[in-house]
């Protein structure tokens, strides 16, 4: 996986070339038995470990996803980078968004 970052530069590295906005997205669906749970934990308190192991889960692909849309485009960073989530429905959609670059060492 190439660097990912949530900066606007690199330390120590010059951005040579911007190759444009890449992003990666996932639709994940809630099941019956995680929504009983996290419903359970509103009223009572504490995690919802369902939910937080498919969000990571879901992170992690769309952090993928960009980055490979990124290397295909000749890219050996990704700058600006942010992750979203939002719900609806039963789903939970996560979206990657950043900028590919070509960097290089300056020093």
């Amino acid at each position: 996986m190439l660097t990912i970052t949530t900066t606007n530069n690199l330390d120590g590295y010059e951005v040579v070339e911007y190759l444009g906005i890449v992003t990666g997205e996932a639709v994940s669906g809630i099941n019956m038995f995680r929504d009983i749970g996290a419903g359970l934990r509103n009223v009572f308190g504490g995690r919802s470990a369902g939910y937080e192991d498919e969000m990571a889960q879901a992170r992690e692909e769309v952090l993928r996803e960009m980055s490979q849309r990124a290397e295909a485009l000749g890219a050996n960073a990704v700058i600006g980078a942010n992750v979203g989530y939002e719900t609806f429905t039963e789903m939970i959609m996560t979206t990657a968004c950043g900028t590919a670059v070509r960097v290089r060492r300056t020093s």
